[in-house]
């Protein structure tokens, strides 16, 4: 639905609508790591066999990854003749337990690979659930390529870090477990000084990781404002040329893209500067096990062989460290992509709950001193007072930002009232149901909505058991049968890019087709008749005539022609009924009808 000029007071609060200087004040608020990493873990909790599974092969292999120093250190002693045993039989036993580390590796991999599907597509399920019961308060508040892009980028980030960093980061914790268990048991005052390095590995990560987790948060809310931007530019290209906007769309792009792209610099440089930086201190970690290992060994503490082990432990302690400083700026990409979700799945839901709306042959519909503001303290709607009778025909005219739109958005519970009361046959809406009130109402927009799928689907959208009788006759009530027979598959022809196969006014008529299919009680046209030639509107108007018959109507009209033969003309001005009555009569009280009336059709000056 079109956003009345008051809602758009809202739309400050778009992420990607707030000014640069808001926005990186935002960035600096610090994450909620431990409420979101305990969140994700909710997810793989539902996934026990694989979880289990994999780490079982993690186990195993970190065990197999441990032992196998042990091996060769046997093997060095037996070589140097301090160690009897067959060489032989020791090394073709490292061999295999080698062989098992490598067999591990690969079905850890192909775990890890369908346990990151597995979450990734229950998150993604529950996210596009989410929105879909969201009110559409919260989408005309939020920017639509922002949401798009927690449903894509932020999902997508959560998948690799699932599929390709966790794996590395529970057989790393386990590698370092047992290879500072095995080092202690072979010599603890060596073990003791090569963990030394430690105290550097964590006072690094401090440092580095929270820069890290700032520029990540930083630069996935500039990825969200971004595709709003794409999003807005391609749904409003003719516009863009036709006022020459082309540069200045150009340069806002570009200068949210700098911004973005500096975040992602930082980031990465951050990221990227844990790794050399772990190295370096692994190094020092092999200089202390070269320097007191060979001073241990002089004295016959230790021998060669668990000196060569001991640097292979070193090696293999310090890697998994390593990883993890590699991939935590993965993690905290993963993290904050996972909030950004979960702000969305944390969003109230549209309230579903309520009684069914009463099945009578009346549809009466009453508003009763209606007051409602986007925004408090700036009423829209003013102590609104109306009565619909039966299949009568009530149109609504005003300027534009009148609250013409708002009061259908209000009868649709798209919105709350602030005050006052809304009936449908005395029964309070408030009391009935969204999907129930829903249900007995179709409404035909101005922008209009078609799906990417056959022209059937579409005329079916609002009533699924349609018969093709019904189909038929409905389409001939909208003069689009002519229009149907010429597309390629006639009725299963496909709708590519929303109907953008077909022209705005063919849109039109599709739409009207629809809301005659639904069979509604109540029947909204906000514009229905906007986007089509002035022929094919007379058409249209004698098939609204005969559709309206019994059915209560709600007509939105900028066009005062479309709306004279309307049983009431209400006339709507900041958010309050100016007069009503009939096409004749106001026309004769030269008010406010008469100089809307003038100004279409006499000339009057605007």
């Amino acid at each position: 639905m079109s956003i009345n000029q008051n809602q758009k007071t809202v739309m400050r609060n778009i992420p990607g609508m707030m000014n640069r200087n808001e926005r990186f004040a935002q960035t600096e608020h610090a994450d909620n790591v431990g409420a979101t990493t305990r969140r994700i873990v909710t997810y793989f909790m539902r996934e026990k066999k694989l979880v289990i599974c994999m780490l079982a092969i993690v186990i195993f292999g970190t065990l197999c990854g441990i032992y196998a120093p042990s091996l060769q250190s046997s093997a060095v002693d037996i070589i140097a003749g301090v160690k009897s045993g067959v060489l032989s039989h020791t090394l073709l036993l490292m061999l295999s337990v080698y062989l098992l580390y490598s067999v591990c590796g690969l079905l850890q991999g192909l775990f890890s690979a369908r346990l990151s599907q597995n979450v990734v597509k229950r998150m993604r399920e529950e996210l596009f659930g989410k929105i879909m019961e969201l009110p559409v308060r919260y989408l005309d508040t939020h920017s639509h390529g922002d949401v798009m892009s927690r449903m894509t980028n932020d999902i997508e980030n959560i998948s690799t870090t699932v599929s390709q960093s966790l794996p590395s980061l529970f057989s790393g914790v386990l590698t370092i477990t047992g290879t500072v268990a095995i080092m202690m048991w072979y010599c603890w005052q060596l073990a003791l000084l090569s963990l030394a390095t430690v105290l550097l590995t964590f006072l690094a990560t401090k440092i580095l990781s929270g820069r890290v987790r700032r520029f990540s948060r930083q630069r996935q809310m500039l990825l969200g404002q971004l595709n709003g931007t794409v999003e807005e530019m391609v749904s409003g290209y003719r516009t863009v040329v036709a006022y020459n906007h082309q540069k200045i769309t150009t340069d806002d792009f570009c200068a949210t893209a700098d911004s973005l792209t500096k975040a992602g610099i930082k980031t990465d440089i951050f990221s990227g500067v844990m790794g050399p930086v772990m190295n370096c201190i692994g190094n020092i970690g092999f200089v202390i096990i070269a320097a007191f290992g060979g001073y241990f060994s002089v004295n016959g503490l230790l021998s060669v062989g668990v000196i060569s082990a001991f640097i292979v432990y070193a090696k293999q302690f310090s890697r998994p460290i390593n990883e993890i400083a590699q991939i935590y700026g993965q993690l905290q990409t993963a993290i904050a992509g996972a909030e950004r979700v979960f702000a969305v799945l944390d969003e109230e839901e549209e309230d579903k709950n309520g009684r069914e709306l009463a099945k009578e042959e009346e549809a009466a519909v009453t508003f009763k001193n209606v007051c409602f503001s986007y925004e408090a303290e700036r009423p829209v709607i003013k102590n609104f007072t109306l009565t619909v009778p039966t299949g009568k025909k009530i149109a609504l005219v005003g300027a534009t930002g009148s609250g013409k739109t708002t009061i259908v958005n209000l009868l649709m519970r798209f919105y709350e009232t602030d005050s006052g009361e809304i009936c449908i046959n005395r029964q309070n809406i408030r009391d009935v149901s969204r999907g129930s009130l829903r249900q007995n109402i179709a409404i035909v927009l101005q922008d209009t909505v078609l799906f990417s799928d056959t022209v059937r689907s579409n005329l079916k959208y609002g009533n699924d058991g349609a018969t093709e009788e019904q189909l038929a006759a409905a389409v001939e009530m909208s003069q689009c049968r002519e229009m149907i027979g010429f597309l390629p598959q006639g009725y299963d022809t496909v709708l590519t890019g929303s109907g953008a196969n077909i022209s705005q006014g063919q849109r039109q008529l599709l739409a009207i087709a629809r809301a005659f299919v639904a069979n509604p009680k109540i029947l909204i046209l906000d514009e229905a008749t906007s986007n089509v030639d002035t022929r094919t509107e007379k058409a249209i108007q004698d098939a609204m005539q005969h559709i309206m018959q019994g059915r209560t109507s709600i007509v939105i009209a900028h066009r005062l022609s479309t709306i004279r033969d309307s049983d009431l003309i209400v006339v709507m001005d900041h958010g309050e009924i100016a007069e009503s009555g009939g096409h004749e009569a106001l026309l004769a009280k030269k008010g406010r009808y008469y100089e809307l009336y003038m100004t279409q059709y006499a000339g009057f000056a605007t």
